[in-house]
């Protein structure tokens, strides 16, 4: 995360302690990635973000997701609305903090980082929306599909 990026999600709400502040950029991930889906497809979403925290973290686990919710949610390439040139990338910006969906998306954010979510996905670490089939995903079943969202453990893409 660049500084200017830590600043903003700083100051939003004054957030001053890492656990505050990765459930920000959680909650504006899942506010770019899912608003406007159903809670259940946020949720999973998180319990995604969730998952891949945990994985990056086991000795030997996949670095390019970053350790920590924070930085699996900004890691290069994940997260479309965190790419500089996708559309939803000036929205986050430009979110108004007392945005409905926003408010939404903190509350589940901060139940999944506390650990107080099951995880709807089967243990998934990858997605895509249902309209899109990614090459990665031509020939693989879904764990789940929730809210128009597929989701994939990392296992069965291999």
């Amino acid at each position: 995360m660049s500084a200017s990026d830590e600043r903003s999600a700083e100051g939003r709400g004054g957030l001053n302690r890492p656990r505050e502040a990765a459930a920000e950029i959680l909650a504006l991930t899942l506010w770019g990635e899912a608003a406007g889906r159903p809670v259940r497809a946020i949720e999973a979403l998180a319990a995604l973000v969730v998952n891949r925290a945990r994985q990056a973290a086991i000795p030997g686990g996949p670095a390019h997701w970053g350790r920590g919710v924070a930085a699996v949610c900004r890691a290069p390439f994940q997260f479309p609305c965190w790419n500089r040139n996708h559309p939803r990338h000036a929205a986050l910006r430009e979110v108004s903090p007392g945005d409905g969906a926003l408010a939404i998306c903190r509350r589940i954010a901060a139940r999944a980082i506390a650990g107080g979510m099951p995880d709807p996905t089967q243990g998934a670490t990858h997605f895509h929306d249902a309209v899109a089939l990614p090459g990665w995903a031509i020939g693989r079943p879904a764990m789940v599909e929730i809210g128009g969202l597929c989701f994939y453990r990392a296992e069965d893409l291999a």
